[in-house]
């Protein structure tokens, strides 16, 4: 007679899925670990700098016995931070700046635009070849094409100077306002390449057939040009101009080069950099060349947020 056996008991207990929470938390883990070298980077190259640069802001150098006996580093508080802003060379070469980079980053800008314009209408490879040379002056080095405008406006070995003596022409590149157009042509020189590819990049993001509309409604070239892509590419030419009036509050390696062959025009707190540089490195007060550094990262950081507000609000 058949027995029945009876199915053996299920073993096996159910597989457990990891809870939403527990998921979460190993993929902010894992993208904390891809993030981990950025950073340290920003750790070690911003963060730290920035937070040494405060401290020394907050001392001192002061001399014993009535200025005879060695120097100590006191504290002094926010000391530094008062004598910065009651500073009026450091303020005088702020106010320089600004207005030299008004004219020079609306001068620059305005070629940038022109260039990427005339591009825009071009064959691709026509394009692409006089992309490459233009941005030719942005990829050379800050220092080296300093150097080479410095051999162009030397007043001894320039082949311009001797072109022009050689037809009785007499040229100065500095003194007064030549001073301020020499060093615009080298920053102009210098900044036209990289910001005419920034604005061609978003001149060919623009959908062509707003052109060709504008073509079937008999509009020219210097229309289409004006009414339709110049408005909408207004973002990047309010971006680029921040970046170029962040970039001329920081100027330093191109008047302090310039300076050795114009030390009359071009003085030591010529920029707020120049200023910061002469405090550290030979008056030897890195305390109070710590505070102009903060208070100048300060301003610039208030002066870019308000032109990128303002010319927005006025573009849009």
């Amino acid at each position: 007679m058949p027995t029945l056996t009876r199915p053996p008991a299920a073993t096996d207990s159910p597989v457990r899925r990891p809870s939403p929470r527990r998921t979460g938390r190993r993929g902010a883990y894992k993208g904390l670990l891809f993030a981990l070298p950025f950073l340290l980077g920003f750790l070690l190259t911003y963060v730290l700098p920035i937070a040494y640069a405060f401290n020394e802001s907050l001392h001192e150098k002061k001399g014993t016995g009535l200025g005879f006996g060695p120097t100590r580093v006191v504290f002094t508080g926010f000391d530094n931070f008062a004598s910065v802003l009651s500073d009026d060379a450091f303020w005088a070469s702020m106010l320089r700046t600004l207005l030299f980079g008004a004219a020079q980053i609306t001068v620059m800008l305005g070629i940038s635009l022109l260039l990427a314009l005339l591009l825009d209408g071009v064959a691709a490879r026509a394009v692409r070849f006089f992309r490459a040379g233009l941005l030719i002056p942005y990829v050379i080095p800050t220092v080296v094409s300093a150097l080479m405008w410095l051999f162009l406006y030397s007043p001894t070995g320039s082949p311009i100077i001797d072109l022009a003596d050689r037809a009785g022409m007499d040229i100065e590149f500095f003194g007064g306002l030549n001073t301020y157009l020499s060093l615009g042509n080298l920053l102009t020189w210098q900044g036209i390449g990289f910001n005419m590819i920034l604005i061609s990049a978003s001149l060919q993001a623009l959908p062509r057939e707003l052109y060709e509309a504008a073509r079937l409604d008999g509009a020219r070239e210097s229309r289409i040009a004006w009414s339709i892509k110049v408005p909408n590419i207004t973002g990047i030419l309010v971006l680029t101009g921040m970046f170029s009036l962040i970039g001329r509050l920081q100027l330093f390696a191109e008047p302090l080069l310039l300076r050795q062959i114009a030390p009359e025009s071009i003085n030591t707190d010529f920029t707020p950099m120049m200023e910061i540089y002469d405090k550290a490195f030979k008056t030897g007060d890195y305390q109070y060349a710590a505070a102009e550094s903060l208070v100048l990262a300060v301003a610039t950081g208030i002066l870019a947020f308000v032109f990128y507000h303002v010319t927005n609000r006025k573009m849009s």
